[in-house]
């Protein structure tokens, strides 16, 4: 019986890596594993991640970190409602990705956030910042949506010695950051 196989890309590799890696954790993505899920011998993922794992690795932070915002034109439409939609879809990423999020806060990947900044960087400056203080508010952003995850996940692998609303957290630390970029446009 001839049964027809998806072909091997690097996007498959990265999805099934990541699939991985949201079900069994980090710990448990070896090349091997990743062969049988994909249904090849390991050594036909090099083909396509010549870097081997440390490829796979920041293919996975690229797939996870990198989510460009919005950046039609504004008419009419506050940018801070635009900012707070993408800001809730970011972090949503970030905390189902959990076990990638290690990998988010420590490989050094510039790459991997770099469409997402200048996005993000986009979107401000079409609210009316200068280039020179939209810049350093998208890393800003990024550096609060990306340490919020992983303290959000960090405080739900465990029991806590007081209850945590982590949404509530979420949207009081997005007003009061948004609030503190409105100086930059006085």
């Amino acid at each position: 019986m001839n049964t027809l196989r998806e072909p091997l890309t690097r996007d498959r590799i990265i999805q099934a890596a990541l699939h991985i890696v949201d079900g069994q954790g980090l710990g448990r993505l070896t090349m091997r594993r990743l062969g049988d899920a994909l249904q090849v011998e390991a050594m036909a993922i090099y083909h396509h991640l010549p870097r081997g794992k440390e490829e796979l690795l920041d293919g996975l932070v690229a797939h996870v970190a990198a989510l460009p915002a919005d950046t039609r034109p504004l008419a009419g439409e506050d940018w801070r409602d635009r900012i707070r939609a993408w800001a809730r879809a970011y972090r949503t990423r970030l905390v189902e990705h959990a076990g990638v999020l290690p990998l988010v806060v420590t490989r050094r990947n510039p790459a991997a956030l770099a469409a997402t900044s200048r996005s993000l960087t986009e979107v401000l400056r079409l609210g009316g910042f200068l280039e020179a203080a939209a810049a350093p508010a998208a890393h800003t952003l990024l550096s609060f949506l990306i340490g919020h995850a992983a303290l959000e996940v960090r405080g739900l692998e465990g029991p806590q010695p007081y209850p945590v609303d982590w949404d509530r957290r979420f949207e009081d630390g997005l007003e009061v950051l948004l609030s503190g970029m409105l100086t930059a446009l006085l």
